[in-house]
């Protein structure tokens, strides 16, 4: 059957093709209008990645929090802090009284580095015994520690030859000792792995739940189920449940293949290792049934899930140093809980942390856990709109 304007001749042929393509264009338009989710996701997207890429992510960082262990306060003490802050790589954070302290900041992730000027440093140097500077650095993430690392000696010499303390930078009579803590190999996959887990966990548990009441509402079932005598909060956890054995499933799939592919060790508790990724499981299950009670869709729940998975990413310390990023930067990272997770299975996998070492990380992803639970059975719609 030919069209009706196709025996009018070309020129209407064409007038009426283009007046056709017109009008799916303006649907599309006052589609997409009505799509808000949609169209600021495009938008968004972008000037997300260039300001995270632009200003929060820094493949060198600087201002690493360190502690310091001074066992005498002396111009030679007071001479290696000061080329050491003025390095930028050191922030000191905290002047501790033992090296037992410095080591649990360490193994809670407090800190990052440890030095330990000992007792009669600057005697030992000026007689020229070569006495030895103390330097313990946290090397879960090897990428984190290099560059501080290997500016340290050259640095120090530098500052007590100026001082005049030694005679010559490239001869000065003094060792630093440095222990790579957790890692002393550098390898990369001691550090990627447990970052994997929460990575994996993360993706799949949003995307699950996110499209579990879109889904329901969808293909229609939705009205079925609000008509049977049932609370939201049972609806929540009868959806979450399940996905918390895929959850655990995955885990241990991801830890095994880790330990017997790469070697990534268990140093810690695999009680305290199963009970928190049961709890960063719950939290990011709470947070995609939170994104499904938002949306209107399937499309639109996986575009929230998307705009959440990308600066967990990024600002939670899994592909760049977390004490290297601005602090606005940190502030969103701390919201975030795969930021929590990755300090907590580090440690306990790589550090032998204890529940004293992680315990302000877990209540800050028990907070996270309620807070999405809450919001998710505040929104949840008992009748259908």
């Amino acid at each position: 059957m030919s069209r009706p304007d196709a025996a009018l001749g070309p020129m209407a042929s064409a007038r009426g093709v283009l007046r056709r393509i017109s009008a799916m264009i303006v649907k599309e338009f006052i589609q997409l209008r009505r799509d808000r989710v949609s169209f600021a996701t495009m938008i968004m997207i972008p000037l997300l990645q260039l300001i995270l890429f632009g200003y929060a992510i820094n493949t060198t960082p600087r201002h690493l929090p360190a502690a310091v262990f001074t066992h005498e306060n002396n111009d030679v003490t007071r001479a290696i802090l000061a080329a050491l802050r003025n390095t930028a790589f050191f922030s000191f954070v905290r002047q501790v009284k033992s090296a037992d302290e410095a080591e649990h900041l360490i193994r809670a992730g407090d800190v990052l580095f440890f030095v330990e000027i000992p007792a009669g440093f600057e005697r030992d140097l000026r007689r020229g015994d070569g006495p030895q500077l103390l330097v313990a650095a946290d090397a879960t993430d090897p990428v984190g520690s290099a560059n501080a690392l290997a500016a340290l000696a050259g640095v120090v010499s530098t500052a007590l030859t100026r001082e005049r303390f030694v005679d010559a930078p490239g001869g000065a009579p003094f060792e630093i000792v440095q222990h790579r803590r957790y890692n002393p190999a550098g390898t990369s996959q001691l550090n990627i792995v447990p970052g994997l887990l929460g990575t994996i966990l993360t993706m799949t548990m949003l995307i699950f739940t996110a499209l579990s009441v879109t889904r329901e509402i969808e293909r229609g079932t939705m009205e079925s189920l609000l008509s049977m005598p049932i609370h939201p909060v049972e609806i929540m956890l009868g959806k979450i449940v399940p996905y918390v054995a895929v959850g655990i499933l995955q885990a241990v799939l991801i830890l095994a293949a880790g330990m017997i592919l790469f070697g990534v060790p268990l140093e810690g508790s695999a009680l305290m290792l199963a009970g928190v990724t049961l709890l960063f499981i719950t939290t990011n299950l709470s947070i995609g049934y939170t994104f499904s009670t938002l949306a209107q869709n399937q499309l639109q729940a996986v575009q929230m899930s998307f705009m959440f998975f990308l600066p967990s990413i990024l600002l939670s310390g899994f592909m760049f140093p977390f004490s290297g990023m601005p602090l606005w930067a940190q502030w969103i990272g701390e919201a975030l809980p795969l930021t929590h997770f990755l300090r907590m299975v580090r440690g306990i996998l790589l550090k032998g942390s204890s529940v004293a070492d992680l315990q302000g990380d877990a209540v800050a992803l028990l907070v996270l856990m309620l807070v999405a639970m809450g919001i998710a059975v505040a929104r949840f719609r008992q009748t259908l709109d």
